[in-house]
């Protein structure tokens, strides 16, 4: 599959990377795709990825995933343009990304969420929310023992979902429907959690959650 990751940081570019190694097409659409840092990114992928402006990363892939700052989204979805009915799956949160917009937590939330706010700015993509409720360090290391991390996800199109829970068991999570985009409303709060354990109760970011069964 062809896949443009919007974003190059340690969220993306973990992501990026694992699913390179799993034999996607990965096209990273970036602001400056010469810049030092996606070089040392590209130059960490050994095959199958490769870098240039956003509006043409998501223009020539089947799937697109968005991995930048709260604040760059409608920007970046404005650069997208017309998705062409495309899954596009929202790994943002909206928060300030400083120590103090983490502290002070969402900026959208309980009437509306920032994924049903991003299918508002795409209004021709399918957007669908998931893999924002953990870190870059379980992008790229997803392995606590026997067990699979939860990764919650939620969306109105059947088939986008589907997509965005194969590709997140290719990254070695356990994928859970939470139902309707709506339900990012929920998701999100979930993700502020993980980071206020990580952040302010010291937990660090060596965590996951996990749903049991019985």
């Amino acid at each position: 599959m062809k896949m443009a990751i919007i974003g190059a940081g340690n969220v993306g570019g973990s992501m990026g990377k694992r699913w390179a190694q799993a034999g996607h097409e990965i096209v990273f659409g970036v602001p400056n795709p010469t810049s030092e840092k996606t070089n040392s990114l590209l130059a960490s992928i050994s095959k199958n990825a490769r870098a240039t402006r956003v509006s043409e990363a998501a223009a020539v892939s089947d799937v697109i995933v968005l991995t930048v700052p709260w604040e760059a989204v409608q920007a970046v979805a404005n650069e997208v343009g017309d998705c062409k009915g495309k899954p596009l799956i929202d790994v943002t949160n909206p928060i300030i990304m400083s120590q103090e917009g983490l502290t002070a937590g969402l900026v959208v939330g309980h009437t509306t969420s920032a994924a049903e706010q991003l299918a508002q700015w795409a209004p021709s993509a399918r957007v669908v929310k998931a893999f924002n409720q953990t870190g870059a360090g379980n992008m790229a290391d997803s392995h606590y023992g026997g067990e699979r991390p939860t990764i919650f996800y939620c969306g109105d199109d059947v088939a986008a979902k589907n997509i965005a829970a194969g590709l997140g068991e290719e990254l070695g999570f356990e994928m859970i429907d939470a139902g309707p985009l709506r339900a990012a409303r929920l998701l999100e709060p979930l993700a502020m959690l993980w980071i206020h354990l990580a952040i302010a109760q010291g937990m660090g970011t060596n965590f996951a959650f996990k749903v049991l069964r019985r």
